[in-house]
């Protein structure tokens, strides 16, 4: 039975049998994997809190022949980030970022920029005055690094470069597309302004750790929310939990199927 040793950052946990856990992690070594930890829901359990979601820590797995979940053996807490369990918004942000991560890698696959994406992530998050603007940034994060980068200085269709004039943001093209282009679209694509695409051509280039220090307006903070969240859905599958600070403050222009709408 091959031992994997390797650091690790919990994803979700939930509860097996009468007294076990199955647990996802997000692993540098081995990407996503699933593992049984026997006995974590008895009051002496040898792993006490470190199953919990978020918890960073140095993780040993074995498999089991014929088996398709690993059997967890030990796993030491590095940080349990607990500062994020006292802010509703934070919790919300560091969810959507284990969320996402778990979403666009397979399983058994290494991708460690994703896995160091979200970990500075779940750093930035704790110690950030404004945790729903920091998980959004690193969400572009962990989509360029899952492969999702969303490009922004052209239009995807027709590849005419942004600028001027109108440009909206297609979840489905990945990307800006024009006021021609948009409206062959079959989707809803809000309007992106000048404004925010120099913001999140800013933030694509920029160090991970430096992220934080990003403080763009409110109109850009709304545009910014509102295309992160159309695109992570549409690249996860499905929604990722919302925090309240992620609803727009303000009605804003929008495509759908060749037509103007206002959403």
């Amino acid at each position: 039975m091959p031992l994997l040793k390797t650091p690790a950052v919990v994803l979700k946990s939930r509860k097996w049998g009468d007294a076990d856990r199955i647990v996802t992690f997000f692993t540098l070594k081995h990407g996503k994997v699933r593992g049984v930890a026997r006995g974590a829901r008895r009051m002496k359990s040898r792993f006490g809190s470190s199953l919990e979601p978020f918890v960073h820590c140095d993780l040993v797995l074995f498999e089991k022949p014929g088996d398709t979940l690993y059997r967890i053996s030990q796993t030491d807490i590095s940080h349990a980030f607990p500062s994020i369990r006292t802010s509703l918004e934070a919790i919300t942000g560091a969810a959507r970022l284990a969320n996402l991560a778990g979403a666009v890698t397979a399983d058994g696959d290494a991708v460690p920029h994703v896995f160091h994406a979200l970990l500075e992530g779940l750093r930035a998050i704790e110690d950030s005055g404004d945790p729903v603007l920091t998980a959004a940034l690193y969400e572009l994060e962990i989509l360029r690094f899952a492969g999702y980068l969303p490009h922004m200085d052209r239009c995807n269709a027709c590849q005419e470069r942004t600028n001027g004039g109108a440009w909206f943001f297609s979840p489905r093209a990945g990307g800006t597309v024009c006021q021609v282009c948009v409206q062959r679209e079959p989707v809803r694509c809000p309007s992106v302004s000048p404004a925010c695409l120099a913001f999140f051509r800013q933030a694509l280039r920029m160090e991970l750790t430096l992220l934080p220090r990003l403080k763009p307006t409110a109109a850009i903070r709304n545009e910014l929310y509102e295309v992160i969240e159309l695109y992570v859905e549409c690249v996860a599958g499905r929604r990722m939990p919302r925090a309240q600070g992620m609803v727009a403050a303000e009605k804003r222009p929008a495509y759908r199927s060749g037509a103007a709408v206002h959403v």
